[in-house]
């Protein structure tokens, strides 16, 4: 395919889109920064002044895992400025843009078990053992479960849990 006709299918299928009275906007994501630990604040504050003002915002996203910081999908960046400007809790609009696949590891969570490995010390954190400290011996990733031999009872024996219900503290001898 020549580059005539390239843009020429370009311009025909603008010229259907406006026909059809479908507008193809083109949206950015930019990154705030804001205080930590009020990320859930600060989105729910934008999303309610976006739909005051009507503003083209389209997406607030507040990941778990990255303290500090959200991510707003809108049309450009001054209307993000117009829409924080004098918001308690946010710090500053980060210059430039975020391209969807550096967005990728906070949208797609890893299951617990993934990180896990034998020799790793743990926390229970649920369950009747809710809060003991344990040792890892044994980890089965297809069925979602850890053995683990209990660092704060007398008497050692193995116990089988979900993956879901250990939290890691340090990294046994084999992770290092």
């Amino acid at each position: 395919m020549s580059e005539e006709d390239k843009a020429e299918a370009k311009s025909e299928a603008e010229a259907e889109s406006r026909e059809s009275g479908v507008e193809v906007e083109k949206t950015q994501i930019f990154a705030l920064k804001t205080t930590s630990g009020q990320e859930v604040n600060v989105a729910n504050m934008i999303s309610n002044r976006a739909a005051a003002n009507k503003a083209p915002i389209y997406a607030v996203l507040v990941s778990g895992t990255l303290k500090g910081y959200i991510f707003v999908e809108a049309a450009g960046p001054h209307f993000i400025d117009d829409i924080v400007s004098g918001a308690k809790h946010v710090r500053q609009r980060l210059p430039g843009l975020i391209k969807i696949s550096e967005l990728e590891r906070y949208l797609i969570t890893k299951p617990v078990i993934e990180e896990l490995e034998v020799d790793d010390t743990v926390e229970v954190v649920g369950g009747p053992l809710k809060g003991m400290k344990a040792k890892i011996t044994k980890v089965d990733k297809i069925k979602n479960e850890v053995t683990l031999e209990l660092l704060e009872a007398s008497i050692t024996m193995p116990i089988t849990v979900g993956g879901d219900y250990v939290r890691r503290l340090e990294k046994g001898r084999r992770g290092k």
